[in-house]
């Protein structure tokens, strides 16, 4: 079995767990959220339900959704994605396994981490059972996002920076930098094209400023735009944002920055692969420019960076988790 210096493995993996699940469940809901935004706006049924595909498809969820649903429609979606606890990304199952991770090592928490944990899932079922969600969802979603600030903000306010801190950070940040290139890459598997094209038609130029506005707002980015570039919302200064710069809290360079330094506290001689690799991403990001990037293809790029995380994600699994 592995040992992360002295921390079982087992422990580590369910405090890695915990914390991605508990991220899932809240990038789950951000991403509704854009979705739910921009199905308000003027559109065709078709272009509507490109949209909730796109979700799908970025979620790599279509098989599983039409295992159980023969249209794709916003209702069907949302659901899905909500409350079907046969589908392991909903935000039931993500809250769910993450309070049961935390159950399995309450004894590595201290009492208002394991609390914020449970209390969430309990809230959560009175919540759904009331009919909060199919009441309004755009406030159910924030309350998702709510919790997983919460739960953030406790672990950081109340727990010892030791190696269980560090796993749930490990765990945070990898499954955030995951999110937020799925989420930038929404668009493109919505409509099937890139789009930083010239000739555009003025609606679609007000349809594609609508996007964006909902995309940044999805990761509490919208003022973190205007303070940082102070112009019209362009979305070459979005994918900027959102990929390059390490001051935003959400953005790929923040993540991988992040999950670097973690993992260089808890590393063991069997992990200098994944720490190299880690490593080398963090430097193609501080290092790369947004022109290169937008030269070679957007979606090629997120496309290379999420093997690149999911790669990661299976390196700290082999060097520090239980192997499944």
């Amino acid at each position: 079995m592995n040992v992360a210096h002295g921390m079982l493995s087992r422990t580590a993996d369910h405090l890695f767990w915990m914390a991605r699940y508990t991220e899932r469940a809240e990038n789950t809901a951000r991403m509704l959220d854009v979705n739910y935004q921009m199905a308000l706006l003027p559109q065709s049924s078709a272009v509507a339900e490109q949209g909730w595909r796109g979700l799908l498809s970025i979620s790599e969820l279509m098989p599983d959704f039409l295992r159980s649903h023969h249209k794709v429609t916003q209702r069907a979606v949302m659901d899905f994605m909500v409350s079907d606890e046969s589908n392991p990304s909903s935000i039931v199952s993500c809250l769910r396994a993450a309070r049961e991770n935390a159950r399995a090592v309450r004894g590595a928490l201290t009492t208002e981490v394991w609390e914020t944990a449970n209390t969430t899932w309990l809230e959560f079922r009175r919540l759904h059972a009331a009919g909060a969600f199919e009441r309004d969802a755009g406030e159910f979603f924030e309350w998702v996002k709510h919790r997983s600030h919460l739960s953030r903000g406790v672990t950081l306010g109340t727990m010892l920076q030791d190696e269980a801190f560090h796993f749930l950070r490990i765990g945070t940040f990898l499954e955030r930098a995951d999110n937020t290139a799925r989420l930038l890459d929404v668009k493109y598997h919505a409509q099937d094209s890139e789009f930083f094209g010239a000739g555009q038609q003025r609606d679609q130029l007000e349809v594609d400023f609508y996007h964006w506005s909902a995309v940044l707002r999805s990761v509490s980015g919208f003022e973190v735009y205007r303070k940082v570039y102070r112009n019209v919302i362009r979305p070459e200064k979005v994918a900027e944002l959102l990929i390059l710069r390490p001051d935003m809290p959400r953005s790929l360079a923040a993540c991988v920055n992040e999950l670097l330094a973690n993992l260089r506290v808890v590393g063991n001689e069997q992990s200098v692969e994944t720490l190299r690799r880690a490593g080398r991403l963090r430097a193609d990001l501080q290092y790369g420019r947004i022109d290169e990037i937008l030269a070679t293809g957007l979606h090629a790029f997120l496309t290379q960076f999420l093997d690149r995380v999911n790669d990661l994600g299976r390196g700290i699994s082999r060097d520090f988790l239980v192997s499944a």
